[in-house]
């Protein structure tokens, strides 16, 4: 079950969900910038950011945390706007996780070409951007006045931090950056032994911090690219050019494979603490499954057993009355665990790891790199990163990973972000590195079956029946598990409507499981699509692919900055049946396309049987992680599915037929 901590490095890669939190006036003081020099008022480009609408003229970052448990961290930007396009950077936001940061002393001025002044003094907004139990991620936004091309807008302000956790020096930014300038003061303990460790991604040549004689780490920079966002591109935060700091409660250790041993060591010792409760695992075994029942069906019984009990990591925020009022005890052990009937997505599944190893079964925990936001690699010995748990039970001689903890996780499943990975197997020597395993393709699929009508103005109206499996529903039903029946329906309309290249009208008639996550997630629909059929003279062309928009600028670029990613493999299915008006025929039908590129396939087949079309299509993405070099061939893959898609079929009315 993934560690859902949030830390600031990778808050500002989420994408706003606005919900008002509240407004507020900012406080009336002037700031202390220095004046602008002239020749950055009269800077119209900037050679090494062509085109660019603005650019980042200069940026410092100071980070102290050298407080008694607290930490505060000093922002700073100048921002030169070069065109009407550009005034956008006047819109600020600055996130923060509400009850453990404080943005303060916010403070804003721009500097018109003729070189007045406008302070900001104008209102600061919060909106929420996550919203989880026990989180809520937060942007403080406000706009600079009287912005301009031309102007140079800055702003500046304090992130007061209530603990002391890793920090980040992200660089890259989505302006160029001139010249930037970042410190930290380490915290340090006299209390217990603390080493900071830190390592940078991509940072331009002879830029690397240093630590000097009064142990500030600095570092000065500049020209650091923008950062450019792609479809289908690994976490940005990978990507960027960036230095991770990273505090352990460790001793000093060169050697990777020392430190990975005496971290698995003491994560088995805490593992083996709580599920440590034999007797009182057997006990709950014994009320999930039978003597007689085979291996398999024993541990899907206990699978579906443990997904059953609440789990309160999915669950809405608590506010701190109705939290302080339940005065919740923290969980010690299975048996608590088990007795309550409840706990978090990590104890869960850590119940599961004691029932199955009550049942009988070879079983371990593994502690395992999430890959949403970054890539582990264990030479950089940051314990942190091993962030998500799951269970290894050993079977037929097959190594079966399970996650229970993970809401709607299907049984054999993992969560997307879990696949793939690397991770640390425990066990009282330290354990040993392990890869989970990756879904077939097959495993993960939308299955979408039309039966429709093509009326003689060029109409198709019918039913639609999609049904998800697999990844392809867990995370349809997790998105929208707080929900009501009115949004998910509109969800599920919106859905099929983002799949079609033209208008349509949907509407949902069935009532779908949201609820179980093994069975598929089946949506009914009627479905109306105006005009879809166009005339040509004498006959009407129909386009072959009716649900083919999310391929239709699907790596249309003709050049490509950064390796493809894919979630995980998944397989898109068409069979789409379409009643053609009395008398009227199919003259003409496109020829099958089978593409077969290893990762990626195609498949498209069009057939007619009196005045009934039959219609057949199969997409299949079964890979994760594509380098660039490959870019050129993936493509031009896509732009033959494209061409079958767009091939059209010619038909025939009666009376055309008639007259020949």
């Amino acid at each position: 079950m993934s560690c859902l901590r949030l830390r600031f490095r990778c808050l500002r890669a989420f994408t706003a969900c606005i919900l008002g939190a509240g407004t507020f006036a900012a406080p009336a003081w002037s700031s202390n910038f220095p004046p602008v020099p002239q020749s950055e008022l009269k800077m119209t480009s900037e050679p090494k950011a062509p085109g660019a609408p603005a650019v980042i003229l200069y940026r410092q970052v100071d980070r102290d945390d050298t407080g008694h448990g607290t930490a505060h961290e000093n922002d700073y930007y100048r921002i030169k706007i070069f065109t009407e396009e550009g005034r956008k950077n006047a819109d600020i936001e600055i996130p923060f996780v509400k009850g453990e940061d404080e943005v303060v002393r916010i403070q804003g001025r721009t500097t018109k070409p003729d070189g007045s002044t406008v302070e900001f003094n104008g209102i600061v907004a919060d909106k929420f951007l996550v919203k989880a139990r026990g989180l809520k991620v937060l942007a403080r936004t406000f706009t600079l006045p009287a912005v301009e091309p031309g102007c140079v807008i800055e702003y500046s302000y304090t992130l007061d931090l209530e603990h002391i956790y890793d920090s980040h020096w992200i660089l890259s930014e989505d302006l160029y950056t001139k010249s930037a300038r970042f410190s930290l003061k380490p915290y340090k303990s006299d209390y217990i032994p603390i080493t900071l460790r830190w390592s940078w991604n991509n940072l331009p040549p002879g830029t690397e911090p240093k630590e000097g004689p009064d142990r500030i780490i600095r570092m000065d920079t500049a020209d650091i690219a923008a950062f450019q966002t792609e479809d289908f591109m690994p976490p940005p935060d990978e990507l960027k050019s960036r230095v991770d700091f990273i505090y352990e409660a460790e001793l000093p250790d060169r050697d990777p494979n020392a430190f990975w041993k005496r971290i698995g060591k003491k994560r088995n010792e805490l593992l083996e603490s709580f599920v440590g409760k034999r007797k009182a695992m057997e006990q709950a075994v014994a009320q999930i499954v039978s003597a007689n029942d085979l291996p398999e069906v024993k541990l899907r019984k206990i699978y579906d057993r443990v997904q059953q009990m609440r789990n309160t990591t999915y669950e809405t925020s608590k506010t701190e009355q109705e939290a302080k009022r339940e005065k919740e005890k923290p969980i010690e052990n299975v048996d608590e665990l088990w007795k309550r009937g409840y706990g978090d997505g990590v104890q869960l599944t850590w119940l599961y790891l004691g029932l199955v190893r009550a049942a009988g079964f070879e079983a371990y925990g593994c502690w395992v790199s999430d890959r949403r936001n970054y890539f582990f690699d264990p030479k950089t010995m940051q314990s942190g990163k091993l962030d998500a748990n799951v269970v290894l039970v050993k079977l037929n001689g097959k190594d079966l990973y399970f996650d229970p903890g993970g809401a709607f996780t299907p049984y054999g499943l993992l969560t997307w972000s879990e696949t793939g990975v690397q991770g640390l197997r425990l066990d009282k020597d330290g354990g040993s590195w392990i890869v989970t395993t990756l879904p077939y393709s097959s495993e993960s699929q939308m299955d979408r079956r039309a039966k429709l009508t093509l009326s003689e103005s060029g109409d198709l109206e019918g039913k639609l029946t999609v049904t998800y499996t697999g990844l392809e529903a867990m995370y349809r039903r997790l998105e929208m598990r707080h929900s009501d029946d009115v949004e998910r329906k509109k969800f599920l309309e919106e859905d099929v409507k983002d799949q079609i290249p033209s208008a349509a009208d949907v509407e949902l008639t069935n009532h779908p499981d949201w609820t179980n996550a093994e069975s598929p997630l089946v949506a009914e629909f009627d479905l109306k699509v105006a005009g879809w059929a166009s005339g040509a003279g004498k006959r009407a062309l129909l386009p072959a692919g009716l649900f083919s928009s999310g391929e239709k600028r699907l790596f249309d670029h003709a050049n490509r900055v950064y390796p493809i990613y894919f979630q995980y493999p998944y397989e898109k299915v068409d069979d789409i049946a379409i009643e053609l008006p009395a008398g009227w025929q199919a003259s003409s039908l496109p020829q099958p396309q089978t593409r077969d590129g290893h990762i990626v396939t195609y498949n498209l087949s069009v057939a007619t049987d009196k005045n009934v079309l039959h219609i057949s299509r199969k997409m299949t993405f079964d890979f994760l992680l594509l380098e660039v070099k490959y870019y050129a061939s993936l493509r031009n893959f896509f732009q033959v599915v494209r061409t079958g898609d767009e091939a059209q079929i010619v038909l025939q009315s009666g009376t055309t037929t008639a007259s020949k």
